[in-house]
């Protein structure tokens, strides 16, 4: 186990962008389509910050205390209540390439900002920035690792299908970046529509987490149980039950000591026995409470934008 622990992977970046919110709140605009955020508007809006800031803080000490390399940037601006959510505006990729993408939300727009950008190049090897925002006024929109769940071994984007991931930029990324797209529709069990794939699969180095009872269509869903298989990956299928308390919302990162599972303790207390041990046999599972964040509909997964970049 130890020796899986410490093989390094593509799928598991050993850094991360983070943004730290000065104002964080749940956003209203993103709450029509996005069923796992929760309303705050009965309590304290600088309690609420506060926690969160804390929270992004003592997370953002316990990757660096795994050996993960963390870039933490801030925002003291009120305008940006989902800034903590980086993964959805920017990605990066093995060979030095960055894409940046196009946001359903009018007020996510503005998280976009140049010197995460520019720290990536200073210090990073960065050879190119493919910029598909210029796309929002037609109103076409991916909002990056959160609408995709890539598989940076076998270069298969796995997407729900929702209108965060308009197939025609789809289509673009996967030509540009060398990805098979593979589209599907998925529901929770109120028969509502996922706004992400990220909140039902997370795909690491040998094992996947998957909400398989979400996909709505049986021959696609044995289609891709397929191709998780034939990836050599062992499928942990999660309950509708355990992808509402954020247990597909995790990420593999690279720490100095092996692999770590990045996960929220509300997605651990959900896990069963036997599916932590899966886990366990190639990465330590890294627990973050991160509560106040899971209020805007998003957890771990959603506050780190992997580096799969070169470091200078």
């Amino acid at each position: 186990m130890m020796e899986a622990h410490l093989r390094r992977s593509v799928q598991a970046p050993g850094a991360v962008v983070m943004i730290r919110p000065h104002h964080f709140c749940p956003n209203r605009e993103t709450a029509e389509d996005n069923a796992f955020q929760q309303d705050a508007s009965h309590l304290d809006r600088a309690d609420v910050a506060r926690t969160a800031f804390d929270e992004v803080t003592r997370a953002a000490a316990t990757l660096e205390a795994a050996g993960v390399r963390v870039h933490v940037f801030e925002d003291e601006t009120e305008a940006t209540p989902d800034s903590v959510f980086p993964n959805n505006w920017f990605s990066t990729h093995p060979g030095g390439h960055v894409a940046i993408y196009p946001m359903f939300a009018e007020t996510r727009r503005a998280e976009r900002r140049a010197d995460v950008t520019e720290l990536l190049k200073r210090d990073y090897r960065v050879q190119e920035v493919v910029d598909y925002s210029g796309l929002e006024p037609d109103g076409l929109f991916l909002e990056g690792t959160g609408a995709m769940v890539l598989d940076h071994i076998d270069r298969v984007a796995y997407v729900v299908r929702s209108n965060r991931a308009d197939p025609i930029i789809l289509e673009r990324f996967c030509s540009h970046f060398k990805y098979e797209p593979m589209v599907f529709d998925a529901h929770d069990a109120r028969g509502v529509p996922v706004y992400h794939t990220n909140v039902l699969m997370c795909i690491a180095t040998e094992f996947v987490m998957v909400g398989l009872d979400m996909m709505v269509d049986d021959a696609r869903r044995a289609h891709i149980l397929e191709r998780f298989e034939e990836s050599g990956r062992q499928v942990i299928a999660l309950s509708n039950a355990q992808i509402a308390d954020f247990a597909g919302n995790a990420i593999e990162l690279q720490g100095d000591a092996g692999r770590v599972l990045a996960l929220s303790a509300r997605a651990l207390g959900a896990l069963r026995p036997e599916q932590r041990t899966i886990v366990e046999q190639s990465a330590r599972l890294l627990p973050l409470e991160v509560p106040t964040i899971e209020m805007a509909g998003g957890s771990v997964r959603c506050m780190f934008a992997g580096v799969h970049l070169s470091h200078r």
